[in-house]
């Protein structure tokens, strides 16, 4: 399988391709940037590891790269300009988004290309994707609330000294300040989290809110998140690679779970080679589904004051 990334020469994109090397399951992946040489550095960085790793064909390349690839992973974006209010930024990134659409159409897209949206704000440009592409559905996945998602678990992990990969616990809804923590279903080896001994009301709010600021905290001491955000957009990579069919918050158009439509949010979906093949209704508390329609309403009204 061949994985595109545009975007490629930042820290994003290079640390999603570094995490697709040492996951060994791709067989090449592509590095594209605005700033060409960046992108051939990262490349060369990555190819020069390539004998202890995987056999893989890593390089640096343009548009050319898409017609080809078997899945286009999109992190390219802004930052916010001192003083810049969210909405100017929310569409100065549609700008820069519907620009790369342009090009990914003109490559063109092979007939089984998945898009994969990482750049933020990822459900709103997840559904401008799926608008201006016309691709069939379950052919764009959006990051969502995966990140949030892994974040929470390490937290939750770190809090109660356990084992990280033995929680589960999920994040769905908006990626931003409407997600929503499903403590419902939240578990550690098994055991219910809210019956853990030392887990308590007033722990989970101070999880939940450490896990809402922490992207804004790794951006504050080391100038941009990476090594987590590669791995998440790994976990969905290779769930298609694998056609695992695991059931992961990623951000898609929604038909109809949980009563929401025309929106792309997160909600239980499962991905496989095809793409979206489903999604799961999991049982959740009735103020967690009041709060995840609340989030899928913020993101509406964000879509009617977007200039697309």
């Amino acid at each position: 399988m061949k994985i595109s990334i545009i975007g490629g020469g930042g820290l994003v994109g290079s640390c999603a391709a570094f995490a697709l090397q040492t996951g060994k399951l791709v067989r090449e992946i592509a590095l594209l940037d605005v700033n060409a040489e960046l992108s051939e550095g990262q490349a060369l960085d990555l190819m020069h590891g390539s004998s202890v790793t995987a056999d893989q064909v890593i390089h640096a390349g343009g548009y050319e790269q898409i017609a080809d690839s078997d899945c286009i992973c999109i992190t390219a974006g802004l930052r916010r300009k001192p003083d810049e209010s969210r909405l100017d930024l929310i569409n100065r990134n549609v700008a820069l988004f519907n620009g790369i659409l342009e090009d990914v159409q003109k490559a063109p897209l092979g007939k089984d290309a998945l898009i994969l949206v990482v750049s933020n704000p990822v459900d709103i440009l997840t559904f401008a994707a799926a608008k201006r592409l016309g691709l069939p559905p379950g052919k764009v996945i959006g990051l969502g609330t995966l990140l949030d998602t892994i974040r929470l678990r390490s937290l939750i992990a770190a809090k109660l000294s356990a084992a990280a990969t033995q929680v589960s616990a999920l994040i769905l809804g908006e990626h931003g300040n409407s997600m929503v923590p499903i403590w419902s279903g939240a578990t550690v080896a098994g055991l219910p989290l809210e019956k853990h001994p030392a887990w308590t009301p007033q722990i989970a709010g101070e999880i939940f809110a450490r896990t809402k600021t922490s992207g804004a905290d790794v951006i504050k001491k080391k100038g941009g998140a990476g090594f987590a955000v590669g791995l998440a957009i790994a976990e969905v990579i290779h769930a298609i690679v694998l056609d695992s069919r695991r059931i992961l918050p990623v951000s898609s158009m929604q038909k109809g779970c949980y009563g929401l439509r025309d929106v792309s949010i997160s909600v239980p979906t499962v991905v496989g080679r095809n793409g979206i093949l489903g999604t799961c209704e999991i049982e959740l508390w009735p103020k967690e589904l009041q709060s995840l329609r609340n989030s899928a309403e913020v993101l509406r009204q964000t879509l009617e004051s977007v200039k697309f």
